[in-house]
């Protein structure tokens, strides 16, 4: 086999001993086997941050779903938008199954049933309020609640009307996000400090 390139001993390999050397002594690694040796020591180490980052993760994971658990104001807040989303999932769903019959039928089902089934999640899960708060009370507090939001943020969006009628798509879409966010905070600070 005929050698097209010459090979000049550089930093990452010893030099070559020339062909004409005494048969005792041996020869040094070649390139390959340098390559070989570091992507096996790579391969290692890949290896070793692989199973390091396999034992963490469990132990992470339980870490954060113990966290979420708990009692800290940040933790029921993420509970208690997980439980609005949820709830919002289903009024879609109730008032797709029902809108044969009307879409304010279909409306006031989807309104009723969801926020009964969201005050029942914050009861048992966002705020772990089921040994002390009754599922009557909450439904009747947190019912109370959801009408009241709706009618603060009707009048907010009224008022945004009459305040700015010519308001774009855009700015009158975040301003109902901004108002509902309102909304949604001070039900959340209400359910923490007065409901359960």
């Amino acid at each position: 086999m005929a050698v097209l390139f010459p090979v000049v001993p550089g930093w990452w390999m010893s030099p070559q001993p020339e062909s004409g050397t005494p048969s005792g002594t041996e020869e040094g690694p070649t390139i390959a086997d340098r390559l070989a040796a570091v992507a096996d020591s790579t391969a290692d180490r890949l290896a070793a941050v692989a199973d390091s980052t396999a034992e963490a993760t469990p132990r992470l994971l339980t870490r954060l779903g113990r966290w979420l658990r708990g009692e800290y104001w940040l933790a029921q807040l993420i509970r208690f938008a997980l439980v609005g989303g949820f709830s919002n999932i289903g009024y879609f769903l109730l008032f797709m199954a029902c809108y044969a019959e009307g879409p304010q039928l279909a409306n006031l089902t989807g309104s009723v049933l969801s926020t009964a089934l969201a005050n029942e999640l914050h009861r048992r899960l966002t705020f772990h309020a089921a040994d002390r708060v009754g599922w009557l009370t909450a439904q009747l507090e947190g019912g109370g609640l959801a009408l009241a939001g709706l009618a603060i943020s009707s009048a907010a969006l009224a008022g945004l009307d009459y305040v700015a009628p010519g308001l774009g798509d855009t700015a009158e879409a975040l301003a109902v996000i901004a108002i509902t966010a309102a909304v949604g905070t001070l039900r959340f600070i209400t359910l923490r400090f007065w409901v359960f």
